[in-house]
């Protein structure tokens, strides 16, 4: 391949009409434009490396066997051993796995974390399985991906519909196969068997240093800023409590069941404890119900969607009022509300940054897995703030430098980073 640099063509092959896919590369596009980098090179991070398709039985509890399919796709591996998540739902399909692959690259870059970008996923309704059930279909699944997954190759974490104990019987699997356990092969783990301290608060927690960082950048006070979160899951609800602990004022918090709304302000603690007795937000005494789309366009000072992909949408986006938008999702926003949003000079704090705490704390827990040593949770939390500090203020210097917003600025420099890492080990043979 040359070295010469050259102008490659940006607007890319056809690809499925997936819109999660389609976002993704249409903002890979967009912020390829200001990488010099050859046209080879442009096309290699436009494509995942390796993809992974399993039709797999499981045996049920009444005795049948039911087929199930499952994805693994590899976007990059050149900055190191591919990292990525697995989903179970009934919309998972490939291009999706594909888009979010992509995701993982730039977010792993983006922060500094030597790891390139994977997702998995099975097609199934986890909520209408035993936990028996979900077992067999786990250990299946795992074996079908093992010819991918490694501590030095792939290294599966937990995301929608799945969590530390799915990632138990992953390890266990593979574990098993190996004949010594394994636990640097999967993160997301129970504590007891080479989980890490942090990893639950992680992704919420990175969330709030990044939002306190765009505070101070926009020089808004702290003490008193109002906040909106849609979404009090594993990373809202973490989100929401960390940000009224530091001073900012929670006014409305929703969840699948809808939304609460108090402009006096809403105990993130207290709706904890609510949810945890009664299932849902919904409900919370105090508060007018408002629904989660409702929640997008409450006058608040930060708006944080941590729930699903294309929340905030070229329908919507005109109504937000929030000054900053942190996400806490994976693609909250499409790119066409990201214009209305830049538009309305709204200060976006990229998913690929704000959520970026998950993948930072999981890279830790590798780490220790790795050595069979393990930190405290004080040592955890200290290694993350600075690793968002600087990876939020590395964004915002090639924001104010290029005259851009932060999504762009944040994937102008993730590709950078990955094509220089392509151009210096070259293509093999």
């Amino acid at each position: 391949m040359s070295e010469k640099t050259q102008t490659p063509d940006r607007s890319g092959p056809a690809h499925s009409n997936n819109n999660i896919l389609q976002n993704a590369l249409k903002s890979y596009d967009e912020a390829a434009k200001y990488v010099k980098m050859p046209t080879g090179i442009y096309e290699m991070l436009r494509s995942c490396k390796r993809e992974l398709t399993v039709n797999f039985p499981v045996r049920m509890d009444d005795g049948s066997v039911k087929m199930f399919t499952g994805y693994r796709v590899h976007h990059n591996t050149v900055r190191g051993p591919s990292k990525g998540g697995i989903r179970y739902h009934p919309s998972v399909d490939l291009d999706d796995v594909r888009a979010l692959a992509m995701l993982m690259t730039w977010k792993c870059t983006v922060v500094g974390i030597p790891y390139g970008g994977a997702k998995g996923g099975v097609v199934c309704e986890p909520s209408q399985m035993s936990v028996s059930e979900l077992e067999n279909l786990t250990r299946r699944y795992a074996t079908e991906i093992s010819i991918l997954m490694s501590p030095e190759g792939d290294i599966p974490a937990p995301d929608v519909n799945t969590n530390d104990q799915i990632m138990a019987w992953i390890m266990d699997t593979y574990s098993m196969h190996a004949g010594y356990s394994v636990p640097a092969v999967v993160t997301g783990k129970p504590l007891s068997i080479g989980g890490s301290p942090g990893r639950s608060e992680a992704t919420g927690r990175g969330v709030m240093f990044c939002v306190r960082e765009a505070l101070k950048h926009l020089k808004m006070p702290i003490e008193g800023t109002t906040v909106a979160v849609q979404g009090f899951g594993k990373v809202g609800s973490v989100a929401a409590y960390l940000l009224q602990s530091k001073g900012l004022k929670v006014v409305a918090l929703s969840d699948i069941s809808g939304g609460i709304y108090n402009p006096k302000g809403i105990d993130a603690y207290d709706v904890l404890r609510h949810v945890k007795e009664t299932g849902f937000v919904k409900g919370y005494p105090g508060c007018d119900e408002i629904t989660n789309e409702e929640l997008l366009a409450i006058k608040c000072d930060v708006l944080v969607p941590a729930a699903m992909e294309n929340q905030i949408t070229a329908k919507n986006a005109d109504k937000v009022q929030a000054r900053i938008v942190a996400e806490g999702a994976n693609g909250p926003t499409s790119p066409e509300a990201d214009r209305i949003l830049d538009a309305k000079n709204v200060f976006v704090i990229p998913d690929i940054l704000c959520n970026a705490g998950g993948v930072t704390v999981s890279y830790f827990e590798w780490v220790q897995g790795l050595q069979f040593f393990f930190w405290s949770e004080r040592e955890i939390n200290v290694r993350l703030r600075e690793i968002m500090v600087r990876s939020f203020n590395d964004v915002l210097h090639i924001s104010k430098e290029k005259k851009v917003n932060m999504r762009l600025a944040a994937l102008i420099l993730a590709i950078e980073r990955v094509a220089e890492a392509t151009r210096l080990r070259g293509i093999y043979p």
